[in-house]
């Protein structure tokens, strides 16, 4: 008959048994399994090495705080407005450095302009005695060169180390446009080139009125085919920016229809070959329809024709 169990026994075979199942778990984890866990532990073991072991480069620290100074800087420009001063200062360092290297402008060849001189076309396009060559932007020097209405077009070229081509297509004068009481001197094509303040462009032909501009080379190649018309006008004046009128130098206005202007120029022509109307004592033409003719009277004119038309009074002594 057995004895009674000791204290403390039950324990310890508990504690065997679970060792036991530990181990039989262990046992159960697969070989290739258990080498990619060892392997990734010792990459993990390997990493952290590493990065005990880094020490940033030298210099890190003061380049860290250089750049905390510049962003300061840059932040107190912009906030204080200064940035075209400082742009401008940029630019002058980097143009100075460049010159010094050899790619300073030394010489610039200049075709087509007439109008403009060589110091006006420089100013415009931002070439400066300081400029560098490396660093000149042709394609902003052209679009700054077409800002200007006597530019109608315009090329620059480098030439390395040291040349710069500049070529450019000026617009002529070919009117005088008044609007609003003031005159500016316009091209062909409708652009005004300037206000009209030089005596060398009194030879122009005048138009007047909004909307004039553009359709004055039209007018003015119809009224060509009419020298006699031509060689007398003055001004040609659109009215409601619908049709024109002449001023003639002699002070006569020719009023003319909205469309068909040939045919009423014809009229014109036939009338002052035949009957002399504009060297009249007349005020003004009305072309306006097709089928007639109005005329204007001068003051003096229409009372010497209202004189001449009274019923003249019998002298005394005659005979009725």
């Amino acid at each position: 008959m057995s004895g009674p169990a000791r204290p403390g026994a039950s324990g310890s075979a508990r504690r065997a048994r679970a060792a036991r199942r530990a181990g039989a778990s262990a046992r159960r984890v697969p070989p290739a399994a258990a080498g990619r866990i060892g392997a990734l532990a010792r990459r993990l073991n390997a990493r952290a090495g590493r990065l005990d072991a880094y020490r940033p480069p030298r210099g890190v620290g003061v380049a860290a705080s250089l750049l905390l100074v510049l962003g300061a800087m840059v932040l107190g420009i912009v906030r204080g407005g200064h940035m075209p001063e400082a742009i401008d200062a940029f630019h002058q360092a980097r143009d100075a450095v460049a010159d010094a290297v050899g790619f300073n402008i030394t010489s610039v060849a200049l075709t087509g302009n007439k109008h403009l001189s060589r110091e006006e076309i420089f100013a415009i396009a931002g070439v400066t005695g300081h400029s560098s060559l490396l660093f000149l932007d042709v394609a902003d020097a052209r679009a700054k060169l077409k800002t200007n209405p006597w530019i109608a077009d315009a090329t620059v070229q480098k030439l390395y180390p040291d040349r710069l081509e500049i070529a450019i297509t000026e617009r002529a004068a070919f009117a005088l446009w008044q609007k609003d009481g003031r005159i500016g001197v316009i091209a062909d094509d409708g652009t005004v080139l300037e206000p009209y303040l030089s005596r060398r462009f009194v030879g122009l032909p005048l138009f007047v009125g909004i909307g004039a501009a553009p359709r004055a080379r039209e007018f003015l190649a119809l009224i060509d085919r009419y020298p006699d018309i031509r060689n007398q006008m003055r001004a040609a004046i659109l009215v409601s920016e619908r049709r024109w009128n002449l001023r003639l130098k002699n002070g006569i206005d020719v009023d003319l229809p909205d469309g068909d202007v040939a045919a009423a120029l014809d009229r014109l022509v036939a009338l002052d070959r035949d009957k002399k109307l504009l060297t009249r004592d007349i005020l003004a033409v009305d072309l306006r329809l097709p089928d007639r003719v109005t005329v204007r009277l001068s003051d003096a004119a229409a009372a010497a024709r209202e004189e001449a038309l009274k019923p003249k009074k019998p002298k005394k002594g005659s005979s009725a």
